[in-house]
């Protein structure tokens, strides 16, 4: 089985932007049922298909199919939930990790958040300046989340 091993972080101040250039991702969600959500993701010109299991502490099953870029355009605009996921992501190199910065617009602009794979959920890691506070254990965060309640329509006491 494979899996995906991620924790989350806020971001803080803009200091992040000069050590990366990002890509344009759109992605749309077939299913968000809580204990499997199936995704299609296109990133540039790349295009896939993903499948996730549930989350359990930083861990869960991910399967990732690379799928024709014209098939996932056609199931962004006619299959997914709307509204679809819209953000650049940017990947920063730290500390020997690679960091996955994702600047969202549309219904989630204003939200920014951190990612980083792990090989175990005990890794220990070094935190770069601009990573703020933790935000693993809060689906909320969690895209497939951000199609039904998008970050616009939280208010501030949420």
């Amino acid at each position: 089985m494979a899996t995906e091993i991620e924790r989350k972080f806020l971001v803080k101040g803009d200091q992040w932007r000069l050590l990366a250039t990002g890509t344009v991702y759109r992605q749309g969600y077939l299913s968000t049922k809580k204990d499997c959500s199936v995704r299609v993701r296109l990133a540039g010109n790349q295009a896939y298909l993903t499948i996730k299991g549930v989350t359990e502490g930083c861990s869960r099953a991910e399967y990732e199919y690379p799928i024709p870029a014209k098939d996932a355009q056609e199931m962004l605009d006619n299959l997914c939930q709307a509204p679809l996921i819209e953000k650049t992501r940017y990947k920063i190199d730290y500390a020997g990790l690679i960091w996955e910065v994702d600047e969202f617009v549309g219904e989630n602009q204003g939200l920014i958040i951190a990612e980083v794979e792990l090989t175990d959920e005990n890794q220990s890691i070094e935190l770069p300046d601009w990573i703020g506070k933790e935000v693993s254990d809060d689906a909320r965060y969690f895209n497939a989340n951000l199609v039904q309640y998008p970050y616009s329509q939280w208010s501030e006491n949420h």
